[in-house]
């Protein structure tokens, strides 16, 4: 299979696996070759082993960040730092994309920047939703809720005996009114006892500044 034949196969997938090139031959480590060959002189893009994406002139998907976030390591969503930057919970740009999965802890680190992964339960694997990023891909982000939760559950000893200050002065939260208090609760107490006492403090603390 040459380029032009990859391409025309291919370049209507927002991103490809191995998995979809070797459906369609049975050469399958001259294929390999080629596509080092195709990475280096650009026409092909690595995301991580086993996926690609077509380079920018010849793709017809641009996916965005958060679609790619998803596809690079399953099951996964977006949610911590960057579901917070999201909702703007919080006032700085932040520029790599963090998603929470039931796997392993990983990172992966390609063109399109870096995709870091953290480990949470199965248990508490829940809250996230569907939305359609700019080209109408289906991408999983946790609710704002969930994405406050899930950074509290892996920052804890940050949180944990501290006053109302670390909400604002240590993270600089902003915009909480944003925040269902009923989800908010009711997310919480699927947490530990732990969580649940800082989400306490939240809710003090959100009813003050009302």
């Amino acid at each position: 299979m040459n380029y032009i034949e990859f391409k025309n196969n291919f370049g209507g997938f927002p991103v490809i696996a191995t998995s979809h090139i070797f459906s369609i031959t049975h050469k399958v480590q001259a294929l390999r070759n080629q596509l080092s060959r195709w990475q280096e002189k650009g026409l092909v893009i690595k995301l991580r082993k086993g996926l690609y994406i077509l380079n920018e002139h010849d793709r017809k998907i641009h996916p965005s960040r958060i679609f790619l976030a998803n596809a690079l390591y399953a099951p996964s969503y977006v949610s911590t730092e960057y579901a917070l930057g999201y909702y703007d919970l919080i006032p700085e740009r932040v520029e790599d994309v963090t998603s929470v999965t039931t796997k392993n802890v990983k990172k992966f680190k390609n063109s399109f920047g870096t995709f870091i992964y953290q480990h949470l339960k199965t248990d508490l694997f829940f809250g996230f939703k569907e939305i359609l990023d700019e080209n109408k891909l289906p991408v999983h982000i946790a609710q704002p809720e969930k994405a406050i939760l899930d950074f509290i559950y892996l920052n804890l000893a940050d949180f944990k005996n501290k006053d109302t200050d670390v909400f604002t002065l240590s993270y600089r939260w902003q915009n909480l009114d944003i925040l269902k208090k009923n989800r908010l609760l009711a997310f919480a107490k699927r947490y530990n006892k732990a969580v649940l006492a800082v989400v306490n403090n939240l809710l003090s603390y959100m009813k003050e500044t009302a």
